[in-house]
């Protein structure tokens, strides 16, 4: 059983008001988070230069084959795939600070190495070693997170989170366009995109110390004297930030109980139908957000627009990103937040089918910020959402487990869209995205439990 001082940490939490001190440690995560996200969205926009490099072929070359782009994704999806299956029990058993510099060190110095391959099998083995520390650190970021925020508040957590994060995208899409169709000193623009990413080993040590274990964490693990400085940090800054006394913290039922967690415990009730329903949404979900993300130069040069002006459209597309999570901020907390996420997939289906039959620039541009912009709601409202749906004990395996088959599939989901546009076109890739979506609508509008403004022990009894 747990201590008393154990058993309130959560409820301490839960009772601090909105202040800076978490604004804070929630947004130095998510300066760690940028990094994955450049590294994520990088893969679109140098794909043109492998292509021109002679590294790669197009987007359509061999459907299983190794020489094309649809192979770059792909060793993009199966490296976090191994990452979030096996290694996120890891934030479970040495915390979430720990991992979240081991992953980005680990990220950084293998992206680096990538960054002078000149063969294709080269390039596909170390964007595979790189994808493996952004699968553990995106699981272990979302855990993080949630520990960390008082339940009021963790939707719009998860949009600040974000929006932080995606920030990182048109910075991607715009050096991607200045750099990817030049030469530097005879060195490719698509190489010097990727070392600017790998620079984030450079902030790790900066971004750690500033960060305290997850109290959550500490008081599962008997840690009670670190988990009640830390939180005592915390609600002495709020108090002093409000100038008025906290509440008293509200322990409620069955919360001081406290057992090991086992990765089992996911196949038992009431966590087996969550497990289910979020595998079906995982398997779907990242045909729509990376189907449309990982592809949009390839899908306007398939259209026939050169290769400038599709890195110069993609950029544009790409301010949405931060933006996204801004214009939805306010509502994340409002509504339940399963309901979100089936709006968002809906708004995905209908834009892109829309974006699909646009030729000129202003409709693709306008229908593809609509799409950025619903993909970005669906992102933020579903990272919040699965890791309320386990408890402290196993929510990072637990979350990685279910997060992992968007992995897994998304590694056939870029041979398959590489073929449907040779066979099909762009209106062929976004029926089967529009859907995916209705798949997702209706997994988690009808069958994904409620959290909204809920305690994560009350959702977690």
């Amino acid at each position: 059983m747990a201590t008393a001082s154990a058993a309130t940490v959560a409820a301490r939490l839960d009772r601090l008001p909105n202040s800076s001190s978490v604004r804070r440690l929630v947004t130095l995560i998510s300066l760690g988070g940028c990094f994955e996200f450049y590294d994520i969205f990088f893969t679109a926009y140098v794909a043109p230069g492998l292509a021109k490099s002679g590294i790669f072929g197009g987007a359509g070359s061999m459907f299983f084959g190794l020489n094309g782009i649809a192979a770059f994704v792909s060793a993009l999806f199966a490296g976090m795939f191994v990452g979030t299956l096996l290694f996120t029990p890891l934030s479970d058993r040495f915390g979430r600070r720990s991992i979240f510099t081991f992953a980005l060190l680990w990220y950084s110095i293998a992206t680096v190495v990538m960054a002078f391959q000149h063969t294709a099998t080269g390039l596909l083995l170390w964007r595979f070693i790189a994808s493996v520390g952004i699968g553990v650190e995106f699981v272990n970021s979302d855990a993080y997170v949630s520990e960390l925020v008082p339940k009021d508040r963790r939707g719009a957590a998860f949009a600040y989170n974000q929006f932080v994060m995606f920030l990182a995208v048109p910075v991607v899409a715009l050096l991607s366009y200045l750099l990817v169709p030049i030469h530097v000193g005879g060195f490719d623009g698509w190489r010097i995109v990727v070392l600017i990413g790998a620079t984030g080993a450079v902030f790790i040590w900066w971004i750690r110390l500033g960060l305290p274990e997850s109290p959550r964490w500490l008081a599962q693990h008997s840690r009670a004297e670190e988990a009640d400085r830390i939180m005592s940090d915390l609600e002495t800054r709020a108090a002093a930030e409000t100038g008025k006394p906290l509440p008293p913290p509200q322990v409620i039922a069955g919360e001081t109980a406290m057992v090991q967690g086992s990765w089992f415990e996911i196949w038992r009730p009431p966590y087996l139908n969550r497990t289910i329903i979020l595998v079906i949404f995982n398997l779907f979900q990242t045909v729509g957000y990376y189907g449309f993300a990982s592809w949009v130069p390839q899908f306007l040069i398939s259209q026939g627009i050169d290769m400038t002006r599709s890195l110069l459209y993609t950029f544009i597309i790409a301010i949405a990103n931060p933006i996204g999570p801004l214009l939805f901020l306010r509502l994340s907390d409002k509504f339940e937040r399963k309901a979100q996420i089936a709006i968002a997939a809906i708004c995905i289906a209908i834009f892109g089918l829309i974006f699909s039959q646009q030729s000129g620039a202003a409709g693709i541009l306008i229908c593809g910020i609509l799409v950025t912009l619903a993909n970005n709601w669906m992102s933020f409202s579903f990272h919040a959402y699965q890791t309320e749906l386990y408890p402290t004990r196993i929510r990072a395996q637990a979350v990685g487990f279910v997060y992992s088959w968007s992995r897994f599939s998304t590694i056939f989901t870029a041979f398959i869209i590489a073929f449907a546009l040779g066979r099909f076109g762009v209106s062929g890739v976004f029926v089967l995205i529009a859907a995916c979506m209705a798949v997702v609508a209706v997994t988690i509008g009808g069958f994904g439990p409620r959290v909204t403004r809920l305690r994560l022990e009350e959702v977690n009894r």
